[in-house]
């Protein structure tokens, strides 16, 4: 089974910057590790290959430190890394994202499986992942829980819902997006990370991809950020003294003249 994996590099830190003038993360210097959802899609990958035989395919984009993040999933175990890394793919939104991404997986070539982590900890959506199925025109499958059956051409996976779960049947090739109780991802070891390092990380831009440069980064999309700022802390709230009675009274009067009754 081919299976491709896509991950994300994230800021290791809740203290980010943003570029007044896109209004976009600033990555550049800042320390970052491998979205912690997308742990669990490698893991899963993994798994599934161990399974059933195949190959394993990591794809990210991002800056050109974000290799590190594509070298750390070659050290949990895949096969091949590629990064998608362009000064015009810088501000990418979820949908340009989802584009980028779905050229990259089809120069690749072939693939029955995607697996994207359910969300990243810096957008916080969920978008990317169902984006990219629509962008590939391929079947999806958000929030699975589990794989209970893997088959030459189709998959068996519980959904988790609001009140309870879904078993769905879903064709191959499809994309599905994994929740962190599927699975617990290993720890690579001091030979595979050795062997990271060596190993060769595919590196393409748009010139290498067969998309619309029109469609990458922030030209392509088509959420922009308009401003960017701290709110004002809140107002200090009074305190009414007085016996109970006297405390309703004033309550009454005081919400009555901002005549929220």
């Amino acid at each position: 089974m081919e299976i491709v994996v896509c991950v994300k590099q994230v800021p290791e830190t809740t203290e980010v910057k943003i570029d007044p003038k896109t209004g976009t993360l600033m990555r550049e210097g800042v320390p970052a590790i491998i979205n912690p959802f997308d742990l669990h899609a490698i893991e899963e990958g993994l798994r599934i290959k161990e399974k059933v035989g195949g190959k394993v395919t990591v794809i990210s984009m991002g800056p050109p430190q974000a290799e590190e993040a594509v070298r750390d999933a070659l050290a949990m175990g895949c096969d091949e890394g590629v990064l998608l890394t362009d000064k015009a793919f810088a501000g990418a939104d979820t949908l340009a994202t989802s584009y980028t991404l779905a050229c990259g997986i089809r120069k690749i070539g072939r693939f029955d499986l995607v697996i994207c982590g359910m969300k990243t900890t810096d957008g916080d959506t969920g978008q990317v992942g169902p984006g990219l199925a629509q962008e590939l025109g391929i079947p999806h499958v958000a929030y699975v829980n589990r794989i209970n059956e893997i088959a030459d051409d189709y998959l068996v996976v519980e959904k988790l819902v609001e009140d309870g779960l879904e078993v769905i049947k879903c064709p191959l090739p499809c994309l599905i997006t994994v929740l962190k109780g599927i699975n617990e991802p290993r720890l690579p070891s001091l030979k595979t990370k050795l062997m990271a390092r060596k190993a060769e990380v595919k590196k393409w831009g748009a010139g290498d991809l067969e998309g619309e440069r029109s469609r990458y980064g922030l030209d392509g999309s088509p959420t922009q950020v308009i401003k960017v700022f701290t709110p004002e802390p809140p107002s200090k709230g009074e305190r009414i003294e007085g016996p109970p009675r006297i405390q309703a009274e004033t309550l009454y009067m005081k919400l009555k003249e901002l005549k929220v009754i």
